[in-house]
């Protein structure tokens, strides 16, 4: 190489941190470092994160190695001290709290422990500049040698579990290190977790909010098995994950899964819902009839409150058509709803023997008249509504079979 060349390459690198800086000044970005006893790795860090920027803020979470003494060789930089390790989670949100109170729009987080290279902080920068309020994750390639089993195993477990919660695909859900968006997360009233499975609750409740979350390749190390460090108790900190994405999954079964559905449904007329869901849907008429079915019967029963994200449930479970199970849910609203306990209750007293049209109060408003007719009106709901399904689902099959058909155009 000549020196000519060599000289270019330098100017060149040279220019380019210089927009990255001037980038990161004008994003209003800093880079959040929290640390755990990882004084073999952390000044490296460190030491590659100030190439970028002066805005480099250190949580120390109780270290009781020699962290302190590093960190006062780096006078130009922030650090945060926990009295006490107090956990990931509680580190991340302390530095969130303090970027926020001075100012900062977005924060890099990346680990100490060496597995992360801020030379890729530059590819962070450039896609925040092109999809700004995002939430930018590095993906790890998890093909690469060195990787232990467990980690694969963790990766494929958090993505599986990401989709089930939010609807969305990524690449990586379990590193650390991230591009967040502070006006975002200030939004927050509470955030939860104080360990590892912290960064899995901020991340299912951001895309709750509707912030793109986006993906970028990373670099990553993994120190042979004898000079690895890590601070994850595999029995207990997995333990904490799995509850953080029980309890996540049902929230998002429950509630937020069938009201981002309900959103999506508001932004299109009528007449492209239809099109879209039915006439053009690559689902049989089979499994559109099925899903009506499935919908009206939950409708019919005395779930109130509960029947449109039941049915969402069953639709996600089952793989039916949700847009059709969920409409056909709200059968019980007003003005139909009447008609529907009516009948249910004149199916019970068909079942039961009972008889009659009317709900009898002769022998006075107690607990027995509630039992008598509580029990008639519960199993004629179970059993309308079947019927109902039955009817209403084989009508459907053969609309479906004449419009269907009409709609696919001749070759």
């Amino acid at each position: 190489m000549s020196y000519k060349t060599a000289f270019t390459d330098v100017f060149l690198l040279m220019n380019d941190l210089t927009l990255i800086r001037e980038k990161i000044i004008d994003l209003h970005c800093c880079i959040l470092i929290p640390t755990y006893n990882n004084d073999r790795t952390l000044a490296k860090i460190i030491q590659g994160a100030l190439l970028y920027t002066h805005e480099v803020i250190v949580i120390n979470d109780g270290s009781t190695d020699t962290t302190l003494q590093i960190l006062a060789a780096f006078p130009q930089i922030q650090v945060l001290n926990n009295p006490t390790n107090r956990g990931k989670g509680d580190a991340l949100q302390k530095g969130f709290a303090f970027a926020i109170e001075k100012g900062f729009q977005y924060a890099i987080t990346i680990d100490s422990d060496g597995q992360h290279f801020p030379e890729d902080i530059p590819a962070f920068i450039n896609m925040i500049g092109q999809h700004p309020d995002s939430l930018i994750v590095g993906a790890r390639n998890m093909k690469q040698e060195g990787i232990p089993g467990t980690s694969n195993f963790g990766h494929r477990f958090s993505k599986f579990w990401f989709k089930v919660e939010t609807g969305i695909s990524i690449a990586d859900v379990q590193t650390g290190y991230r591009l967040y968006p502070l006006n975002e997360i200030k939004r927050f009233k509470h955030l939860y977790s104080k360990k590892f499975e912290f960064e899995v609750e901020i991340m299912v409740r951001l895309a709750w909010r509707d912030v793109r979350i986006l993906s970028i390749p990373i670099k990553v190390y993994y120190a042979p098995a004898e000079e690895r460090v890590s601070h994850f108790r595999k029995f207990r900190d997995f333990t904490r994950v799995s509850i953080m994405n029980t309890t996540l999954v049902l929230l998002a079964l429950l509630w937020f899964r069938p009201l981002f559905f309900l959103k999506s449904l508001r932004k299109k007329s009528f007449r492209e819902v239809i099109d879209e869901y039915i006439i053009n849907s690559e689902d049989s008429n089979s499994k559109i009839s099925l899903s009506m079915a499935v919908g009206m019967f939950t409708g019919v029963l005395p779930i109130w409150g509960w029947q449109m994200v039941t049915a969402f449930g069953i639709a996600h479970f089952f793989r039916l058509n949700k847009f059709v199970t969920v409409l056909a849910s709200n059968i019980s609203l007003p003005p139909i709803l009447p008609v529907i306990l009516y009948l249910s209750y004149l199916t019970g007293g068909w079942i039961l023997g009972a008889g009659g049209t009317s709900v009898e109060y002769s022998s006075g408003f107690g607990l027995q008249w509630i039992k008598d007719n509580l029990i008639q009106y519960l199993l004629g709901s179970v059993i309308f509504g079947f019927i109902l399904a039955v009817v209403v689902g084989s009508l459907t099959y053969l609309i479906l079979r004449i419009f269907r058909q009409k709609a696919i155009p001749v070759k």
